[in-house]
């Protein structure tokens, strides 16, 4: 199949191209410069050339004779790449791993030329509800197995087989304590409502694994519109945003901020932790801020060489497996995570990994797990071979790439 891939530099771009090639797909890359996803005639005329179409290749019904390529395929969904297509009959694959991701709110994810694949299975059994065109999939996210099994077998050799730890516990990842915490930028709610919300976020915190922005008995619509009097939207009209589900993410985001921030904290007074994150994080008292790791390199070292890793999920997806838990598993990290429903399908508690279902349960296990280093290893084997077998990008391409 003769793919063209849009390239805007998303960090696992190219373990996903590596994979098509290896399942003998012709790839070639497009990189085109978007302020917005608005389709503009010089996107166009870029993705025109690039697909070869020109003056008189373009039938009546839209569809263009002499195409170079089978589809178009994207990490994300990019809604003037899904208008090209369906001028010109092109499929278009988008694989979303970002969540939220307000581009699914565009009015042309319904373009039949559509196939979005999505990591959550809440926002999968949503999306599908009011989608008349049955546009959307569903499919875990993946990991390169061939790249991260060599770089494995590449540290292990320098030390004899063995592996070295530099780190006991360890995080990776986002704090949010940054301006995309839009909660905290708020400062002008009445007490009485930022006393409720508040409490709420605080009760969410002690929970894993439930929504309580979708409970009705703790968070109501009442409160989201009452929120909704005072967090004003500029309405473009360009999509179909629903703006009480950008409420709740903003709420979740905020209890993300505060048990990342929290848990955090308490493992640093317990245990030799470290975070790995982005420059100007608030320091956390008792962990070391070691900084940003890259994706393809420094990153599955961390996780092989930290006797515990821990998944903190952002809020924001329901059920889905994040992609940081594979990451961690396929680089052999042994891994604790907070609840998921989707961990819990996929994966055996106390065999593949360990899961914790509130933040004490999460500090009590990484104690007992630092203190049993043979049971914590074959856990961290067993998690490795798992998804090196079940999420590699070989083995859920062909399944995405199906036209």
């Amino acid at each position: 199949m003769r793919i063209l891939y849009y390239d805007w530099d998303e960090f696992n771009g190219a373990d996903c191209r590596d994979a098509m090639v290896r399942l003998g797909h012709q790839v070639d890359m497009i990189k085109v410069q978007m302020k917005g996803y608005d389709l503009t005639s010089e996107i166009e005329r870029a993705f025109a050339e690039k697909l070869g179409i020109g003056e008189g290749q373009v039938a009546l019904d839209g569809s263009a004779s002499n195409c170079r390529y089978d589809m178009i395929f994207s990490f994300d969904f990019f809604p003037n790449i899904s208008e090209i297509c369906q001028k010109y009959g092109i499929p278009y694959v988008s694989w979303v791993f970002d969540c939220p991701h307000y581009t699914l709110d565009s009015h042309v994810t319904s373009n039949p030329m559509n196939r979005i694949y999505l990591f959550d299975k809440i926002l999968y059994d949503q999306m599908m509800s009011k989608s008349t065109s049955k546009t959307f999939r569903y499919s875990p996210l993946a990991v390169n197995a061939e790249r991260l099994s060599k770089l494995c077998q590449d540290m292990d050799a320098e030390s004899g087989g063995r592996i070295v730890y530099q780190h006991d516990v360890c995080f990776l990842g986002s704090l949010y304590d940054n301006e995309y915490n839009f909660y905290d930028q708020v400062k002008y709610l009445p007490p009485y409502l930022k006393g409720y919300v508040d409490a709420v976020i605080a009760a969410q915190e002690r929970v894993f694994g439930a929504d309580f922005f979708t409970m009705d008995s703790i968070f109501s619509d009442d409160h989201v519109r009452q929120l909704r009097e005072f967090i004003k939207f500029e309405e473009t009209g360009k999509y179909e945003i629903n703006y009480d589900n950008v409420i709740r993410d903003i709420l979740r985001k905020k209890v993300t901020v505060n048990e990342r921030h929290h848990i955090l904290e308490q493992m640093g007074k317990r245990f030799d932790t470290v975070l790995y994150t982005h420059p100007g994080t608030k320091d956390i008292p008792g962990v070391s801020n070691l900084g940003r790791a890259d994706y393809t390199n420094k990153m599955p070292m961390v996780f092989r060489r930290s006797k515990i890793n821990l998944n903190i999920t952002l809020r924001s997806i329901l059920s889905g497996v994040p992609l940081r838990v594979v990451d961690i598993m396929a680089a052999g990290g042994f891994l604790i995570t907070n609840y998921q429903e989707e961990i819990a399908e996929y994966f055996v508690d106390g065999q593949d990994l360990v899961i914790a279902y509130t933040p004490e349960d999460m500090l009590e296990k990484t104690a007992y797990y630092l203190e049993h280093e043979d049971e914590r290893k074959e856990i961290a084997l067993n998690g490795q071979r798992k998804v090196l077998e079940n999420f590699a990008y070989t083995r859920l391409l062909p399944e995405i790439l199906k036209i």
